[in-house]
Protein backbone atom coordinates (compact mmCIF):
# COMPACT_ATOMS: atom_id res chain seq x y z
CA UNK A 1 0.00 0.00 0.00
CA UNK A 2 3.18 2.43 0.40
CA UNK A 3 3.34 5.07 3.31
CA UNK A 4 -0.34 6.29 4.08
CA UNK A 5 -1.09 9.22 6.80
CA UNK A 6 -3.05 8.30 9.09
CA UNK A 7 -5.24 10.26 12.20
CA UNK A 8 -6.57 8.17 14.79
CA UNK A 9 -8.09 10.27 17.29
CA UNK A 10 -7.95 9.38 20.89
CA UNK A 11 -4.53 8.16 20.04
CA UNK A 12 -3.39 8.08 23.44
CA UNK A 13 -6.15 5.55 25.01
CA UNK A 14 -6.18 2.31 25.35
CA UNK A 15 -7.96 1.43 22.08
CA UNK A 16 -6.38 4.61 20.43
CA UNK A 17 -2.47 3.42 21.10
CA UNK A 18 -3.17 -0.54 19.76
CA UNK A 19 -4.97 1.08 17.10
CA UNK A 20 -1.75 3.17 16.23
CA UNK A 21 0.77 0.72 16.57
CA UNK A 22 -1.35 -1.53 14.31
CA UNK A 23 -0.77 0.82 11.41
CA UNK A 24 2.66 1.71 12.19
CA UNK A 25 3.58 -2.21 11.96
CA UNK A 26 2.29 -1.93 8.53
CA UNK A 27 4.30 0.95 7.80
CA UNK A 28 2.04 3.62 8.07
CA UNK A 29 2.87 7.35 8.83
CA UNK A 30 0.91 7.79 11.91
CA UNK A 31 -0.35 11.37 14.14
CA UNK A 32 -1.90 10.36 17.09
CA UNK A 33 -4.23 13.32 18.27
CA UNK A 34 -5.66 13.59 21.86
CA UNK A 35 -7.61 15.30 24.50
CA UNK A 36 -4.45 14.73 26.92
CA UNK A 37 -1.56 17.13 27.13
CA UNK A 38 1.14 13.94 26.44
CA UNK A 39 1.16 10.28 25.61
CA UNK A 40 1.40 7.33 27.87
CA UNK A 41 4.13 5.53 25.56
CA UNK A 42 6.26 6.52 22.55
CA UNK A 43 5.57 5.46 19.04
CA UNK A 44 8.43 5.25 17.39
CA UNK A 45 8.26 7.42 13.55
CA UNK A 46 4.80 8.81 14.46
CA UNK A 47 3.88 12.07 15.48
CA UNK A 48 1.70 13.06 18.81
CA UNK A 49 -0.71 15.88 19.14
CA UNK A 50 -1.71 16.59 22.82
CA UNK A 51 -4.07 19.23 24.23
CA UNK A 52 -6.30 19.59 21.60
CA UNK A 53 -10.30 19.78 21.93
CA UNK A 54 -11.64 18.83 19.09
CA UNK A 55 -14.44 20.30 19.78
CA UNK A 56 -13.06 23.83 18.58
CA UNK A 57 -13.21 23.77 14.87
CA UNK A 58 -10.87 26.72 15.05
CA UNK A 59 -8.65 24.54 16.75
CA UNK A 60 -9.48 21.24 14.58
CA UNK A 61 -8.72 23.66 11.24
CA UNK A 62 -5.24 24.28 12.43
CA UNK A 63 -4.80 21.00 13.32
CA UNK A 64 -5.59 19.80 10.46
CA UNK A 65 -3.56 22.46 8.14
CA UNK A 66 -0.22 21.07 10.57
CA UNK A 67 -0.92 17.95 9.93
CA UNK A 68 -1.07 18.34 5.97
CA UNK A 69 1.30 20.94 5.87
CA UNK A 70 3.93 18.37 7.33
CA UNK A 71 2.58 15.21 6.07
CA UNK A 72 1.26 16.20 2.18
CA UNK A 73 -1.46 14.53 2.64
CA UNK A 74 -4.30 12.62 4.89
CA UNK A 75 -5.15 8.87 3.52
CA UNK A 76 -7.15 7.68 6.86
CA UNK A 77 -9.22 9.24 9.53
CA UNK A 78 -10.09 6.95 12.84
CA UNK A 79 -12.60 8.66 15.21
CA UNK A 80 -12.02 6.81 18.56
CA UNK A 81 -12.06 10.07 20.66
CA UNK A 82 -14.91 9.84 23.18
CA UNK A 83 -16.41 8.98 26.35
CA UNK A 84 -18.49 7.26 28.62
CA UNK A 85 -20.98 7.97 31.29
CA UNK A 86 -23.99 6.10 33.20
CA UNK A 87 -26.87 7.52 35.11
CA UNK A 88 -30.31 7.02 34.88
CA UNK A 89 -33.01 9.90 33.37
CA UNK A 90 -34.18 10.34 36.55
CA UNK A 91 -31.12 10.52 38.96
CA UNK A 92 -28.83 12.47 36.26
CA UNK A 93 -28.57 15.57 34.26
CA UNK A 94 -29.05 16.99 31.10
CA UNK A 95 -25.61 18.51 31.26
CA UNK A 96 -24.54 14.23 30.61
CA UNK A 97 -26.72 14.73 27.41
CA UNK A 98 -24.60 17.71 26.08
CA UNK A 99 -21.62 16.37 27.24
CA UNK A 100 -21.50 12.84 25.40
CA UNK A 101 -23.01 14.55 22.57
CA UNK A 102 -20.01 16.70 22.22
CA UNK A 103 -17.68 14.27 23.42
CA UNK A 104 -18.63 11.25 20.79
CA UNK A 105 -20.47 13.01 17.81
CA UNK A 106 -18.93 16.42 17.87
CA UNK A 107 -15.46 15.60 17.97
CA UNK A 108 -16.03 13.29 14.79
CA UNK A 109 -18.10 15.98 12.51
CA UNK A 110 -14.90 18.55 13.84
CA UNK A 111 -12.25 16.52 12.54
CA UNK A 112 -13.81 14.65 9.84
CA UNK A 113 -15.41 17.79 8.21
CA UNK A 114 -12.14 20.00 8.30
CA UNK A 115 -10.52 16.84 6.70
CA UNK A 116 -12.44 16.21 4.14
CA UNK A 117 -10.74 17.89 1.70
CA UNK A 118 -7.62 16.59 2.21
CA UNK A 119 -9.33 13.12 2.22
CA UNK A 120 -11.00 13.69 -1.49
CA UNK A 121 -7.10 13.99 -2.79
CA UNK A 122 -6.08 11.23 -1.08
CA UNK A 123 -6.16 7.58 -3.72
CA UNK A 124 -8.59 6.18 -1.52
CA UNK A 125 -9.22 7.57 1.51
CA UNK A 126 -11.08 6.31 4.79
CA UNK A 127 -13.24 7.44 7.67
CA UNK A 128 -13.53 4.58 10.13
CA UNK A 129 -15.78 5.53 13.03
CA UNK A 130 -16.68 4.38 16.44
CA UNK A 131 -19.96 3.60 17.41
CA UNK A 132 -21.10 1.40 20.40
CA UNK A 133 -23.06 -2.51 20.25
CA UNK A 134 -24.86 -0.77 23.03
CA UNK A 135 -26.49 1.67 21.03
CA UNK A 136 -28.51 -0.40 19.05
CA UNK A 137 -30.47 -1.19 22.53
CA UNK A 138 -30.12 1.17 25.14
CA UNK A 139 -29.96 -0.28 28.60
CA UNK A 140 -31.32 1.33 31.88
CA UNK A 141 -28.14 4.34 32.74
CA UNK A 142 -27.19 4.48 28.75
CA UNK A 143 -29.52 6.83 27.92
CA UNK A 144 -26.99 9.58 27.13
CA UNK A 145 -24.22 7.92 26.01
CA UNK A 146 -26.42 5.08 23.40
CA UNK A 147 -27.96 8.52 21.90
CA UNK A 148 -24.21 10.04 21.46
CA UNK A 149 -23.20 7.03 19.64
CA UNK A 150 -26.71 6.48 18.03
CA UNK A 151 -25.68 9.90 16.51
CA UNK A 152 -21.99 8.42 15.51
CA UNK A 153 -24.15 5.80 13.50
CA UNK A 154 -26.45 8.21 12.12
CA UNK A 155 -23.00 10.63 10.77
CA UNK A 156 -21.62 7.80 9.52
CA UNK A 157 -24.33 6.64 7.25
CA UNK A 158 -25.03 10.34 6.13
CA UNK A 159 -21.73 11.06 5.19
CA UNK A 160 -21.10 7.55 3.40
CA UNK A 161 -24.11 8.62 1.56
CA UNK A 162 -22.78 12.39 0.80
CA UNK A 163 -19.76 10.36 -0.51
CA UNK A 164 -20.91 8.13 -2.82
CA UNK A 165 -19.12 7.89 -6.11
CA UNK A 166 -16.41 9.31 -4.88
CA UNK A 167 -13.17 6.64 -3.97
CA UNK A 168 -13.53 7.91 -0.01
CA UNK A 169 -15.22 4.77 2.58
CA UNK A 170 -17.12 5.63 5.50
CA UNK A 171 -17.51 2.93 8.09
CA UNK A 172 -18.33 2.67 12.10
CA UNK A 173 -17.19 -0.44 14.29
CA UNK A 174 -19.26 -0.83 17.17
CA UNK A 175 -17.68 -2.87 20.11
CA UNK A 176 -19.04 -4.62 22.86
CA UNK A 177 -17.58 -4.15 26.22
CA UNK A 178 -13.59 -3.22 25.55
CA UNK A 179 -11.38 -5.52 27.11
CA UNK A 180 -9.24 -2.79 29.29
CA UNK A 181 -7.47 -2.76 32.65
CA UNK A 182 -9.69 0.16 33.34
CA UNK A 183 -13.09 -1.58 32.50
CA UNK A 184 -12.12 -4.33 34.10
CA UNK A 185 -11.68 -2.50 37.16
CA UNK A 186 -15.08 -0.94 37.22
CA UNK A 187 -16.80 -4.18 36.21
CA UNK A 188 -14.74 -7.08 38.55
CA UNK A 189 -18.02 -8.70 38.79
CA UNK A 190 -19.06 -8.88 34.91
CA UNK A 191 -19.39 -11.63 32.23
CA UNK A 192 -16.10 -10.83 30.12
CA UNK A 193 -16.72 -13.39 27.47
CA UNK A 194 -17.87 -11.02 24.77
CA UNK A 195 -15.41 -8.50 25.71
CA UNK A 196 -13.30 -7.58 22.38
CA UNK A 197 -9.67 -7.06 23.03
CA UNK A 198 -8.08 -3.71 21.13
CA UNK A 199 -6.01 -5.44 19.17
CA UNK A 200 -9.17 -7.28 17.66
CA UNK A 201 -10.66 -3.88 17.28
CA UNK A 202 -7.48 -2.98 15.64
CA UNK A 203 -7.92 -5.92 13.01
CA UNK A 204 -11.48 -4.51 11.59
CA UNK A 205 -10.06 -1.11 11.26
CA UNK A 206 -6.68 -1.75 9.58
CA UNK A 207 -8.54 -4.06 7.48
CA UNK A 208 -12.05 -1.54 6.54
CA UNK A 209 -8.61 0.91 5.56
CA UNK A 210 -7.17 -1.09 3.54
CA UNK A 211 -7.71 -1.72 -0.32
CA UNK A 212 -9.67 -4.65 0.24
CA UNK A 213 -12.44 -3.09 2.21
CA UNK A 214 -13.17 -0.70 -1.19
CA UNK A 215 -16.26 -2.03 -1.84
CA UNK A 216 -17.69 -1.73 2.04
CA UNK A 217 -19.23 2.00 3.10
CA UNK A 218 -22.05 3.19 5.34
CA UNK A 219 -21.51 -0.06 7.41
CA UNK A 220 -22.39 -0.48 10.89
CA UNK A 221 -20.18 -3.60 11.80
CA UNK A 222 -20.62 -5.46 15.47
CA UNK A 223 -17.50 -6.34 16.97
CA UNK A 224 -18.40 -8.45 19.56
CA UNK A 225 -17.24 -11.98 19.20
CA UNK A 226 -14.90 -12.58 22.54
CA UNK A 227 -11.70 -14.16 21.54
CA UNK A 228 -8.08 -13.77 23.20
CA UNK A 229 -5.81 -12.07 21.15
Amino acid sequence: MGERTIIVTGGFGALGRVVAHAFAAQGDHVVRVDFAPTAPDVMAGGVDMGGVDLTDAAAVDTLIGTITKQTGGIDVLVNIAGGFTWETVADGSPAAWHKMHAMNVITAVTITRAALPALKSAKAGRVINIGAGAALQAAAGMGAYAASKAGVHRFTEALAAELAGSAITVNAVLPSTIDTPANRADMPDADTSTWVTPRAIADVITYLASPAARAISGALIPVAHGSPD
